[in-house]
């Protein structure tokens, strides 16, 4: 099983740099951190997105791809402030996963608890022919 991870940009802005706002390199989008494995009901996709509202998120699928998107907000400090250390990431971020085949992204399932996505994707049923007769003339 190969699952690629299509986009993967986390930047953290170094010692001493000031500034208001933190939002990810130069495209302006971070990826959250993902889990993606396998349990007996199919595959399992884990994004950590702390500080983030469920109607805040954003999950699409395009064939065997899944992309989840959104923006953090960074609404818990002061304005003109100075940063020591910034490891959090804020603003509008992606992550966009190609998946293999097998699974069933039109039943996916998603829920949000705690900080953590989780998507529910189960595996592919094998489509069973079909037997048909065929009337003689």
């Amino acid at each position: 099983m190969a699952v690629t991870k299509v986009s993967s940009n986390v930047h953290f802005v170094s010692h001493g740099t000031t500034g208001s706002t933190h939002d990810g390199g130069p495209n302006g989008r971070w990826a959250p951190n993902t889990d993606i494995y396998v349990t007996s009901g199919g595959l399992v996709i884990k994004a950590e997105l702390a500080g983030m509202k469920s109607d805040s998120l954003e999950i699409t699928i395009e064939g065997n791809r899944l992309r989840i998107s959104g923006s953090r907000p960074d609404c818990c400090r002061e304005q003109n402030c100075t940063f020591w250390v910034m490891e959090i990431t804020y603003g509008p971020f992606e992550a966009v996963l190609d998946l293999p085949p097998g699974y069933d992204l039109s039943q996916a399932k998603a829920i949000y608890v705690n900080g953590f996505l989780r998507i529910d994707v189960p595996p592919a049923h094998p489509v069973q022919p079909k037997t048909t007769k065929i009337p003689i003339n």
